[in-house]
């Protein structure tokens, strides 16, 4: 019995030490991402999550009439969260987040 545990307890971990990537789709609601600034800002977006890990930066779409970015990212790098604060940290509401409300230093996963 003692030995089956054990080994069960060994195949658990070498299965959870399989998973590599968790590539998800992301939107972020940015109010400041509009037709006339759309350029600069999304120029400034693209900069802050520049920085931040596990971003498929080729995946980046700005679209300006609906206010928002769209990207795909892995989740095992980083978390939705990192990415709002990347952008509130550039000077952005990013999801409700503003940017006086992004906490100073790099977030974990960054």
């Amino acid at each position: 019995m003692k030995k089956t545990m054990i080994a069960t307890a060994l195949a658990l971990l070498a299965l959870a030490g399989c998973r590599q990537k968790d590539e998800r789709d992301f939107t972020i609601n940015v109010p400041a991402l509009v037709e006339k600034d759309a350029e600069a800002v999304s120029g400034v977006i693209r900069s802050a999550l520049a920085g931040c890990s596990g971003i498929d930066m080729t995946s980046l779409q700005f679209d300006p009439q609906n206010h928002c970015v769209r990207l795909r990212y892995d989740s095992m790098q980083t978390a939705e969260k990192n990415l709002e604060f990347a952008i509130a940290k550039a000077g952005f509401e990013a999801n409700g987040v503003k940017p006086s409300e992004a906490p100073r230093g790099k977030p974990k996963g960054n």
